[in-house]
């Protein structure tokens, strides 16, 4: 009897992910990953991510948001000055 093929490797034949889909998504995997290590020892604001990254603020936070988004980083509280949150790995 001849195996039948899974409908997942049809449509993997059939479909392809574009480079541009396929180079934002290693982006967004390197930078998730960055931001993760400088968050690991303890918890920074997003100024201090972005000098620690050499990356642009608007990049930290809106990369920032969506790891808290889909609950990676927390809120541990607000600096000295009272001007930034300071983020933190979720504790798991």
């Amino acid at each position: 009897m001849e195996k039948k093929p899974r409908t997942v490797a049809i449509l993997k034949e059939k479909r392809s992910v574009s480079e541009s889909a396929q180079e934002a998504r290693k982006k967004y995997t390197r930078i998730r990953k960055a931001l993760l290590e400088g968050l690991r020892e303890e918890g920074k604001t997003i100024p201090q991510l972005a000098e620690a990254l050499q990356m642009p603020l608007s990049e930290i936070t809106y990369y920032l948001m969506t790891l808290q988004k889909f609950g990676d980083v927390t809120v541990e509280g607000i600096d000295d000055m009272d001007e930034y949150y300071i983020y933190q790995l979720k504790k798991r």
